[in-house]
């Protein structure tokens, strides 16, 4: 198949999955043309059958926002037509699923049929999508599309409850190339490897993501201090954005900064999570929870809060502990809990990667997205 692949580009869960979702089909024979303002950031550019379109934009005076949505309707139809793709997949509601269906009118007025997939990742929902002014837009994209896709069964519940969608949507969860994300076999490298960023009787607790208020970043830092407190150990952020300053902020209040390592954003985050005993992630919503997935194909478990599609990732006790949002004192504890009971924590991190092996691999969700597509195409005609 041709497919043509829009998502943000940036750092974000829902440019993630799609840009390795586009690499996963291409490595299984498909030709994919991703299709954004900007290269999505985990592309190499040496990927065979992947390509990329840049959308270009341009300002005018009597442009005060330039409409992006447009020229992406523009450049997905040209695209469509140039390179002959069989379908568009879209990811996140806003504005991409829109664009997708200006650009399926504007091959239909030519005769041909170009049929589009939306997929949902969770604040194009919870948040943009329930703002009044986009509402009605995203509940017609949506009722529009060929095909609806969502990431977890939660954010499948919420689409129907807060936009009245009457249409199917089916469930297809974020996964992980288990090939890519392991653990470090050789014991020796392993603890080399550490030693950069922590003493060798030290553990290392991470958190990845983009820095939002949703994710709670304060709270990371806050369950930190109190585990360095009561063990030895670091805690290594990898991300960048809104939240990073009042961070550090915190850790240098706290007395803690010279323990706390801010990498910013880094490309090769599964050259780093094999290093982490645990992860912590005590966002505030989660519609799925991809660093904790890939942090489990990693044998590392979350510490997490029960909020959203995680219950549907992490199994409470077992691949990981999950706590309500802002319980700062139990998270610690439970963390403090884990790394003090080395024979608990071995257990759960044994599980975590079973987990991430029997349920989330590429192996196992990709070639669900790729039934999914033939069997749009088949109902398009």
């Amino acid at each position: 198949m041709r497919i043509g692949i829009t998502c943000y580009p940036t750092y974000g869960g829902s440019g993630v999955v799609a840009t390795e979702l586009g690499i996963e089909l291409a490595a299984a024979g498909h030709e994919v043309h991703f299709i954004s303002y900007s290269q999505p950031f985990r592309l190499s550019g040496r990927d065979g059958g992947i390509f990329y379109h840049e959308v270009p934009v341009s300002s005018y005076p009597l442009f005060e926002f330039p409409p992006y949505d447009l020229a992406l309707a523009s450049r997905m139809a040209e695209v469509a037509e140039f390179y002959e793709l069989d379908l568009l997949h879209v990811h996140y509601a806003i504005p991409h699923s829109v664009s997708a269906l200006l650009a399926r009118q504007m091959l239909a007025a030519k005769g041909r049929r170009l049929p589009f997939v939306t997929t949902l990742h969770g604040t194009d929902i919870t948040l943009v999508g329930l703002d009044r002014s986009y509402l009605p837009i995203t509940r017609f994209s949506i009722q529009e599309s060929d095909g609806v896709t969502s990431i977890s069964s939660y954010l499948k519940e919420k689409t129907i409850a807060d936009f009245d969608v009457m249409r199917p949507i089916e469930v297809i969860p974020n996964f992980v190339n288990c090939d890519v994300y392991q653990p470090i076999r050789d014991e020796a490298v392993r603890a080399a490897a550490r030693c950069k960023l922590a003493k060798p009787d030290e553990a290392i607790l991470m958190h990845l993501s983009n820095f939002r208020p949703v994710k709670r970043v304060v709270d990371v830092v806050k369950v930190f201090a109190q585990v360095a407190r009561a063990v030895p150990a670091q805690l290594v952020l990898v991300g960048d954005g809104p939240d990073r300053s009042a961070a550090e902020w915190l850790a240098h209040d706290l007395g803690i900064h010279a323990k706390i390592h801010f990498l910013g954003k880094q490309e090769r985050v599964n050259e780093l999570l094999p290093l982490a005993d645990l992860m912590l992630m005590p966002s505030e919503l989660e519609s799925f929870g991809l660093a904790a997935l890939e942090a489990m194909a990693c044998k590392v478990p979350s510490i997490a809060t029960r909020v959203g599609g995680v219950p549907e990732l992490i199994d409470d006790g077992v691949t990981g502990l999950l706590y309500p949002v802002g319980d700062v004192e139990d998270m610690a504890s439970g963390a403090i809990g884990l790394l003090t009971d080395r024979t608990r924590l071995d257990a759960m991190r044994e599980e975590a990667r079973k987990t991430a092996r029997t349920l989330f691999c590429s192996t196992k969700i990709v070639p669900r997205y790729v039934s999914y597509y033939e069997s749009v195409l088949a109902n398009a005609g």
